[in-house]
């Protein structure tokens, strides 16, 4: 008969132990380590676990993921033909007929989602589901279900260079291609000058149509400024966004938006705008394709480098820059903001830009944090500012 025998008894017949206490010790640690390796279901030994973080994106890698135009093919859906027949059961020799209306095609639906911040998720094609044939018995066939492509807050829909839908709330729809209708069966064309009709119409072809959309970014506050002036450094100290930063130029390729929160629950979209230069209105550096997105901007910050010398012409170039492109862009209202106050050079270049501007100053420090609560609180008196404007023209302000 087989014995079987403990594991501890098993390794020590072969172990030979001494009575030594280096030996006894290294002895138990052998047992430990063999009951660790043959146990799996112990919490101890089991396998270690770590929940997966998402890793922070680069700036390179996110303008891969960030579309804020394209241009997409729309097939609304066919509707569903009608169909001939005639009833048929016993003892009703003259049952007349009974083919029924097919189904009309699927719409193509836009519909705005505050969560889709690009649209880098919507194809350049799209075609509708059609609908279904009619069926006897006077059965209408199924219509298509609609299809809805989700675009993000701020979306210019355009047809031929026309813009045809401004979409700027949530949950709002805009029906981009519509379905075609169902065909008629023969039922339909029953009346009393023809008892038996034998015609039937084909469902038609669904609305084909080409759209541009255009993503122009929804904030309250935009953040205007030359590369490499500290706006993406801002934008982190005041809010939870996290653009790159470093020290080279055009670190931002795409517009961010970060939240501003407030202990009465208000919430200040502010919105970091990739650097202006000299020429932009003319397609220069990013040029046109990030100036549209100040358009939506309600008001402006304007972002100068204290350390750089004549700071002051850093604010005429950036307004001579936005006239171009819209005349009344500038005109909205600003702040100015002096940043890099930490440098020795911004110190003495702060009483020089005062004298020149006449506009309210807030020099700050986006890297120490340093007098980052005098740009909140004027922060939150321009959007109060905003608020009651459109309350008084009864519109509603934008919230995020």
């Amino acid at each position: 008969m087989l014995q079987i025998r403990p594991l501890g008894t098993l390794l020590e017949s072969h172990w030979r132990p001494a009575h030594s206490y280096i030996q006894s010790f290294l002895f138990q640690k052998l047992i430990k380590d063999c009951h660790r390796n043959l146990c799996t279901t112990s919490t101890r030994c089991s396998k270690n676990r770590r929940v997966g973080y998402k890793k922070n994106i680069s700036e390179k890698k996110l303008s891969r993921h960030f579309v804020d135009h394209r241009k997409v093919y729309l097939v609304a859906g066919k509707g569903g033909d009608g169909i001939t027949c005639f009833h048929s059961e016993p003892r009703k020799v003259f049952g007349g007929p009974d083919g029924g209306n097919g189904g009309d095609g699927g719409h193509i639906v836009l519909k705005v989602d505050q969560h889709v911040k690009s649209l880098s998720s919507v194809l350049p094609f799209y075609r509708g589901i059609s609908g279904e044939k009619g069926g006897s018995k006077n059965c209408y066939g199924a219509a298509g279900e609609c299809i809805y492509i989700k675009v993000p807050i701020g979306t210019v829909v355009k047809e031929n260079y026309k813009v045809v839908a401004d979409l700027n709330q949530h949950g709002e729809e805009y029906i981009a291609a519509y379905g075609g209708a169902g065909g008629k069966g023969n039922r339909f064309f029953l009346d009393n000058d023809n008892r038996a009709p034998t015609t039937a119409t084909r469902g038609e072809p669904g609305q084909e149509s080409v759209i541009h959309l255009e993503m122009k970014t929804m904030a309250h506050a935009g953040m205007v400024g030359f590369p490499n002036a500290g706006k993406s450094s801002l934008l982190r100290a005041i809010s939870n966004a996290k653009p790159a930063v470093a020290a080279y130029p055009f670190t931002t390729l795409n517009p961010h938006v970060g939240i501003v929160r407030y202990e009465n629950y208000e919430q200040v979209a502010v919105a970091d705008i990739p650097g202006i230069i000299k020429g932009a209105h003319e397609n220069r550096g990013l040029g046109l394709a990030f100036l549209r997105h100040i358009e939506r901007c309600r008001f402006l910050l304007y972002v100068l480098d204290l350390s750089v010398s004549e700071p002051w012409t850093q604010l005429q170039d950036l307004k001579y820059e936005l006239d171009q492109y819209e005349d009344s862009l500038s005109k909205r209202p600003y702040a100015i903001v002096g940043n890099k106050l930490d440098l020795p050079q911004s110190k003495r270049n702060l009483p020089l830009l005062k004298e020149r501007v006449e506009h309210r100053i807030i020099p700050l420090s986006a890297l120490t944090g340093e007098n980052l609560e005098e740009l909140l609180s004027h922060l939150k008196e321009l959007y109060d500012d905003y608020v009651k404007t459109e309350e008084a023209q009864r519109h509603k302000p934008m919230k995020w």
